[in-house]
């Protein structure tokens, strides 16, 4: 076999470094898993106890702990954002980059025994210092991005030299409508991202902006079928190349835990009509305060259709029911509400669930759609915004009407929303379509399969 032919048919190593939550550690965990999956050698690379929570891998991914150093005045064991209070989250930062030395240590190990030597780093967004040793090393570096919804809407505010320059005029256009479409509280809170922090010493743009200059490549979970308006802006926009995953749509087991309580909440689904159900579930960090969970609740209710609400406690609160008083006995025969964490996958894919009222993160208009789900949208930040309004522009479903300067909702505009998707049948019959539409989409195992297969094939030009 001659050189260029043993290039493209032998097994890469290919190290996987994503950020420490858990809706990054899980689609690309899913990423190593489809990588291995094709005989490739992956090692998936995070601290200790993010990697002991995983659930098991079904493919052969090396998982790799490096420690994450200890931090004064961060709770013990809060390796994952999910861990951290939002008072803490600028010491999450401060034990984040703790991570550089052991990460080039594991590395220049890595480097050093020719038989393992990595072809690729696939790092996230933030890890500007694993694309710094992937440089030291003569290992190209792949950043993983946001969505195309995102990147467009984002401020452009990069370092002398970003290669924004030779931007199109209708692509710079067309991001600057994007810009224009966020409320004034999502162009607010964007704005902290340029910000150093009193503890952390890198604000989350520069961490961005220097991972973008030091990585040979980009890779977006997206694909232009999933986002056709905004994904052709991404690449012209930050100047290198893009090259698409596709959406790694969650395997059909990717619950993989279940409870006696789960079962609970199954059975309870089960006795319900079909295509009844609003699924209620905001993630696993979206900070709702007490007074915004009661507007919430009191919004189900008005609304008249059955739900069945996966809660989290509100962060920072000592109360111990933080649902109105008389709340769940008042529509006990209309809804449940069930605390902590839930087998998403496993309920969305009942027929009694009809509609998914959803904070829009990326993991979640994924899995909602996968199985055709109409939505009520209730984005609270990040790139949530963005994505619902693109969500809104394909008619899959509603946003909850905001208040333009602080973000605010209340009941009212909750009812309004789920009426609208749940109840109105004139209108559910529009939003189930626009859904059905997008599940032909999420739910062609082909296209995504041939999308990975494509990002091997684009990876190996760079060898």
């Amino acid at each position: 076999m001659d050189a260029d032919s043993s290039r493209t048919t032998r097994p890469l190593r290919i190290v996987i470094c994503p950020w420490l939550a858990f809706g990054h550690l899980l689609p690309y965990l899913e990423l190593a898993e489809r990588l291995a999956s094709r005989g490739h050698r992956v090692s998936f690379v995070s601290t200790p106890r993010n990697l002991a929570r995983l659930p098991p891998s079904r493919m052969d991914v090396q998982l790799v702990a490096i420690p994450l150093p200890r931090v004064e005045g961060l709770p013990e064991g809060a390796e994952s954002t999910n861990d951290v209070p939002d008072e803490k989250r600028e010491l999450h930062w401060v034990a984040f980059d703790g991570l550089v030395a052991p990460f080039a240590e594991f590395l220049a190990a890595a480097c050093a025994d020719g038989g393992s030597r990595p072809h690729w780093i696939i790092a996230d967004c933030f890890h500007h210092w694993a694309a710094a040793a992937a440089t030291a090393h003569g290992v190209p570096c792949a950043v993983l991005l946001p969505t195309a919804a995102m990147l467009a809407a984002a401020p452009r505010q990069p370092p002398s030299g970003a290669a924004t320059a030779s931007v199109l005029e209708e692509e710079l256009m067309a991001a600057e409508a994007a810009r224009l479409a966020m409320l004034r509280y999502e162009r607010d809170a964007l704005t902290t991202a340029y910000e150093d922090g009193c503890s952390s010493s890198m604000s989350v743009a520069e961490r961005w902006f220097l991972a973008l200059e030091r990585c040979t490549v980009l890779a977006i979970r997206s694909c232009v079928e999933w986002e056709p308006e905004k994904f052709p802006l991404v690449a012209p926009l930050l100047g290198k190349p893009v090259l698409p995953l596709g959406l790694l749509p969650p395997s059909p087991d990717g619950g993989r835990r279940s409870s006696s309580e789960d079962d609970a909440t199954l059975r309870w689904l089960d006795a319900q009509p079909p295509g009844s159900v609003l699924y209620v579930a905001l993630g696993s960090e979206v900070p709702l305060s007490v007074s915004q969970v009661h507007e919430l609740a009191l919004g189900l209710e008005l609304a008249g259709a059955r739900f069945l609400w996966a809660l989290r406690k509100p962060p920072g609160t000592a109360v111990l029911d933080p649902l109105p008083p008389g709340f769940q006995e008042r529509t006990s025969s209309q809804g449940l509400v069930t605390m902590g964490w839930v087998p998403q996958l496993s309920i969305l894919a009942l027929g009694a669930v009809g509609g998914f009222l959803t904070h829009c993160g990326r993991n979640s208009l994924i899995e909602g759609l996968l199985f055709g789900h109409p939505l009520v949208m209730l984005p609270v930040f990040g790139d949530q915004g963005p994505n619902a309004r693109q969500m809104e522009a394909k008619k899959v479903g509603l946003q909850v009407e905001r208040d333009e300067d602080d973000g605010s909702f209340d009941r009212h505009g909750v009812a309004a929303a789920v009426r609208a998707v749940m109840v109105d049948e004139e209108a559910r019959k529009g939003f189930v379509a626009g859904a059905r539409r997008m599940q032909g989409v999420v739910a062609d195992k082909e296209r995504h399969e041939r999308y990975v297969d494509e990002f091997v094939e684009q990876l190996r030009t760079y060898l």
